[in-house]
């Protein structure tokens, strides 16, 4: 897939996920096809050290400047990172001027229980709506398992089986990573599948082929504003970032979730799923060996 074709899926994207104004998408487009006019039209190949010197050429521009076309490179690479289209990110490579990253959207756990809450009162009818079910497995599988939005909306019908907690699934280049797939989430898919005709390729079918990204996207934000969430808020991304999130603060151990996450480099890992700095401070208060050490007297 060219620079375009992925130019187009990325702002595509962008527009559904952060409802980005319609200006902000136009510079972003701007931005990516200089670039890759640039780079010969092989942007979305480009190494760190194209990506840096590529950068270094807008040392002339605002500072502003700068950072909105570093804004526009970063959140692409990070999108197909992300999508499973580049096994790396050399996004770290452009210039930052002053500026820094911010930590990447989540959900707090009362979140987490309003958003469940909001579909067990819909499951609660007698019986519950097909769509409602659906809904019920597609949330299940975001958070309970940390699914990408793309793997989550193509899964095969039979993709899950009810006495198997765990999924295989292919990423780029054929790569293979485990996936856990939780018991509540086994038991709502196996709901919504009796709903799926025998002959549908995919577990969550939309005319001949699956549900889109974007009507994943609208699912979620419906589900979100009877929680009470703001739409701004909540995406599939938000609840793959809560899924890492929260089990970090559970304890799960970084390298493991490096694997369930399928990041290629746990740098990336690192970024997506930050922690509380306050979290971190007690935890070296009382984990550290060094606290044990009895304190010298006064």
């Amino acid at each position: 897939m060219g620079d375009a074709a992925l130019i187009d899926r990325f702002l595509e994207m962008m527009a559904a996920q952060s409802g980005a104004a319609r200006n902000t998408i136009s510079a972003y487009r701007s931005d990516l096809s200089l670039a890759s006019e640039a780079l010969g039209g092989r942007l979305a190949e480009a190494d760190a050290e194209a990506i840096a010197q590529l950068g270094a050429g807008w040392s002339g521009l605002a500072r502003a400047t700068v950072s909105r076309k570093a804004s526009a490179l970063r959140r692409f690479f990070a999108f197909l990172a992300e999508e499973g289209l580049r096994a790396d990110d050399p996004g770290a490579a452009l210039p930052q001027p002053g500026s820094r990253r911010s930590l990447p959207r989540t959900l707090s756990h009362d979140d987490v229980d309003r958003l469940f809450g909001a579909v067990a009162a819909r499951l609660a009818r007698d019986p519950p709506l097909p769509a409602d079910l659906r809904n019920a497995a597609l949330l299940e599988l975001l958070y309970g398992s940390g699914l990408r939005a793309t793997e989550l909306v193509s899964l095969p019908r039979n993709a899950i089986h009810p006495d198997r907690p765990f999924i295989i699934l292919k990423g780029k280049g054929g790569k293979e990573r485990l996936v856990p797939i939780s018991d509540r989430a086994r038991a709502a898919v196996a709901a919504w599948r009796d709903h799926v005709a025998p002959d549908d390729k995919f577990l969550f079918p939309s005319g001949v082929a699956h549900i889109s990204r974007v009507r994943l996207f609208q699912i979620i934000r419906a589900l979100g504003a009877e929680a009470g969430i703001p739409p701004d808020r909540i995406s599939p991304h938000v609840l793959r970032h809560a899924f890492a999130t929260h089990l970090l603060e559970g304890g799960a151990d970084l390298r493991a979730l490096q694997a369930m996450l399928g990041h290629a480099d746990i740098a990336t890992t690192e970024i997506y799923t930050h922690v509380d700095r306050a979290r971190l401070v007690a935890l070296v208060n009382e984990r550290h060996p060094l606290v044990d050490v009895a304190k010298p007297r006064a």
